[in-house]
């Protein structure tokens, strides 16, 4: 089963576990993750369902590139692991 694991940095602020998804797509692992744990939905994804302005998915390592798309479509394997990560900016 697709496995998520969340930052350190969130999970200062909210409970996110790591989780185990039976969904072989990306949007619907998040979603399944959202329906575990209610206050992660408001920390990855903002009021139209995209993913935020400073979250970024890896999946097997890989970088997620939907922001144009913002449907969050990716086919994943059942051994695939997914990363949410806050990105860092500054200098």
């Amino acid at each position: 089963m697709p496995r998520i694991v969340f930052t350190p940095q969130l999970r200062r602020f909210i409970e996110a576990p790591e989780f185990e998804a039976t969904a072989l797509v990306l949007r619907e692992a998040l979603e399944q993750a959202f329906a575990a744990h209610g206050l992660l939905r408001g920390y990855v994804l903002d009021d139209q369902g995209h993913l935020r302005a400073n979250v970024v998915v890896y999946v097997d390592g890989r970088v997620v590139h939907d922001r144009q798309r913002q449907r969050l479509d990716l086919a994943l394997q059942p051994a695939s692991v997914i990363h949410v990560l806050q990105a860092l900016s500054g200098g």
